[in-house]
């Protein structure tokens, strides 16, 4: 009888023993990804520092509709160089029309205070991160501007990506057949029953860390810091939001070519920059 026993508590302790061992079971818990858009942030320049306007330029605050992201990544420090953090997200892409391309068919296109994407937690390696990193792909929004003295809205669909390969987009109420790739810069405008295309030849693209961690030309990978850091353990129980705040403030620029402060094509004033003027991250836990 007492051996009996003592086999039983050894065997109990075993078991025991081999259940501490075994691997955490992944919790639910989520890390929910929003896109807000808000012209009350500051703007930036390239290298994040506060932005001026050239006398010749005028600028404006669009109102942004909807937006796609390509690539997230979140960042340890200030040197991490670029693709060697922790990579939350990245979108379809392909090299149907050529050379490797975002397909933008497949994009997530967003509003304001909207859900982009939703990532399980459990995904993502523990580490407190002091960056984001944020490869933007298109934007769709309002834009005034002056014909013969009358003033109008018009809606502005830019892609500001590295490369997209596009077979149609729809700007407003028509849409642009397209078939092919189009490199960072690329516009369409409706207005009137009137539609434009063009190249503005140049995106502002925010990065502070341009000194420690740069990113490639032509690229639209934006940087933001997280206020504090932003920690993940591996044990959250529950959801945490990220809010991507991009900055819109005057994020439209142009030549003005008789300085009134209109955007006017047709008195010859063209565009000269559409990127988002700054990342500016936050969470809710």
């Amino acid at each position: 009888m007492k051996l009996r026993l003592i086999i039983f508590v050894i065997c109990g302790l075993t078991l025991t023993a081999c259940k501490k061992d075994d691997p955490k079971e992944p919790t639910n818990a989520n890390l929910i990804v929003k896109i807000k858009f808000d012209s009350t942030l500051p703007r930036l320049d390239n290298f994040g520092q506060p932005a001026t306007v050239p006398p010749e330029h005028s600028t404006q605050s669009p109102v942004i509709h909807s937006m796609s992201a390509h690539y997230i990544e979140l960042a340890p420090n200030a040197y991490t160089p670029l693709e060697s953090g922790e990579i939350i997200y990245v979108g379809d892409e392909t090299t149907v029309g050529g050379s490797k391309a975002v397909d933008f068919s497949k994009a997530a296109i967003v509003g304001n205070d909207e859900v982009m994407v939703v990532i399980p937690l459990f995904t993502i390696a523990p580490g407190t991160y002091e960056w984001l990193r944020v490869s933007l792909t298109y934007q769709n929004g309002d834009i005034q501007f002056r014909e013969f003295g009358a003033n109008y809205t018009g809606r502005l669909a830019s892609f500001v990506g590295f490369n997209t390969y596009i077979t149609s987009h729809q700007v407003d109420q028509q849409t642009v057949t397209v078939n092919g790739n189009k490199s960072q810069g690329y516009w369409a405008f409706e207005t009137l029953g009137f539609m434009f295309e063009g190249d503005a030849g140049a995106t502002t693209v925010p990065n502070p860390l341009a000194d420690t961690s740069p990113i490639p030309p032509g690229s639209c990978v934006v940087t933001g810091e997280f206020p504090g850091g932003f920690t993940i353990t591996g044990e959250e129980t529950s959801d945490i939001i990220l809010n991507m705040n991009f900055s819109t403030n005057e994020s439209f620029e142009w030549y003005d070519v008789n300085q009134d402060g209109f955007y006017e094509p047709n008195a010859g004033d063209y565009v000269v920059d559409m990127g988002l003027r700054g990342l500016y991250p936050t969470v809710e836990k």
